[in-house]
């Protein structure tokens, strides 16, 4: 897991003036936590930028505050311009590392399925993450299962295919589905069309009945 550290520092412009701020270059943020009093904090954007898409939600933050004892932190929500998708605003959950939290852990399919390579079929992954249990230094940044072996479409990958260590918990019912491979759309439509032919082409026993009564 990386060791991801940001530096910050205590916040002393709140409400519509945090604006001024963001024109500076420095994304306004906000720390709270159990034993903690929450803090207004601020950090340069670049930083901030950085830490949060390596982070995402299940990556634990040391935040380092003023000199002060560096506190393990989640980032918890983020907030966006609405037009120019920049950060506005972190939010920053600290953690006891010595108590189990629950994260959302990403699931990555790595690798080509043959059933793709060779059928023209295409990978679906209804689930991209799963929810684990663990201490917070604990949880694994992600999750890989590998497509080789999705060799056709009756071949599926589910929550029981994911292998963690004993520390971690999956919360998700292991027979959820992750992965799949379906066939390729105008192969799918084919089939619908023929099942549709053949139904229109089956003549009920009346109509059998009354096509024999004209022949004759």
């Amino acid at each position: 897991m990386p060791n991801l550290v940001l530096t910050v520092e205590y916040r002393d412009v709140t409400g519509k003036k945090v604006s001024t701020l963001r024109n500076e270059g420095i994304t306004p943020l906000h720390m709270y936590g159990p034993s903690i009093d929450p803090r207004n904090i601020q950090c340069d954007s670049v930083s901030v930028d950085r830490i949060v898409s390596e982070a995402g939600t299940n990556i634990p933050v040391t935040i380092n505050l003023d000199g002060e004892n560096d506190e393990v932190c989640f980032v918890r929500e983020v907030q966006y311009h609405p037009v120019k998708d920049l950060i506005i605003h972190v939010d920053f959950m600290k953690v006891d590392i010595n108590k189990d939290v629950e994260a959302q852990v990403p699931v990555t399919i790595e690798g080509t399925s043959p059933a793709v390579r060779n059928l023209g079929g295409t990978l679906l992954q209804p689930l991209p993450t799963v929810t684990v249990r663990a201490l917070p230094m604990e949880i694994p940044a992600q999750l890989t299962l590998q497509a080789d072996v999705l060799v056709d479409y009756d071949t599926n990958l589910y929550v029981r295919d994911l292998v963690v260590g004993d520390s971690v918990v999956i919360i998700n019912n292991e027979s959820e589905l992750i992965a799949s491979v379906v066939p390729p759309r105008i192969e799918r439509e084919d089939v619908i069309a023929d099942g549709e032919l053949e139904a229109d082409g089956e003549l009920g026993t009346d109509e059998q009945e009354e096509e024999v009564d004209n022949k004759e």
